[in-house]
């Protein structure tokens, strides 16, 4: 079979697979997360996606598109392009907004709580439960459909907790719970 008549790759045209909730389970997420999804949806659509379709236009006008690397390179980009619009597009429609500061002051852990805990071997972490699409293990932020986030999900400062983790479960205590301040308006 020829060349021309074969998918450069399948992995290219495959949608992006949302990270699956809990059943049942609302897509949580922080005004400061659902923010900063919008504004890159509206970037990649008013900014990104245009200049990509002018420069496809113009590679295409160049005559044979076979051998054409800006055309192909182009015509991959704006894939990925609408493959990331729809992506964030169904995130948009399904996030469900709460505000962490609601909770200021208060000593019990819910959404958006950064919580201290020390685990069995001394070892004291500080963690921010976030929503899926905006936590990020390198800032300590965790998913509240994480593990820890679900063990740690409506206990007090004081509390030891049983965490389940692949290597075994392990008691942890919770030492502190902090709340964003109210935004001043």
């Amino acid at each position: 079979m020829s060349k021309a008549f074969t998918k450069e790759n399948d992995a290219d045209d495959e949608e992006l697979q949302l990270p699956p909730l809990p059943a049942g389970g609302k897509n949580y997420i922080t005004p400061q997360g659902y923010a900063r999804l919008r504004d890159e949806l509206l970037d990649l659509i008013d900014n990104e996606r245009p200049k990509i379709v002018d420069a496809v236009y113009w590679a295409a006008s160049n005559g044979d598109r076979s051998e054409n690397g800006d055309y192909i390179y182009g015509k991959k980009r704006l894939r990925e392009i609408d493959r990331r619009i729809r992506f964030l597009t169904q995130r948009l429609e399904i996030a469900e907004v709460a505000e962490p500061s609601l909770h200021h002051g208060n000593a019990q852990i819910f959404f958006g709580a950064t919580v201290t805990y020390v685990d069995g071997a001394g070892w004291e972490r500080t963690i921010t439960i976030l929503g899926i699409d905006e936590a990020d293990n390198l800032q300590a932020q965790v998913s509240w459909v994480s593990p820890i986030a679900r063990t740690l999900l409506k206990a007090h400062v004081g509390d030891v907790l049983r965490l389940v983790t692949p290597t075994g479960a392990q008691d942890i205590e919770v030492l502190a719970v902090q709340y964003p301040a109210m935004p001043v308006v």
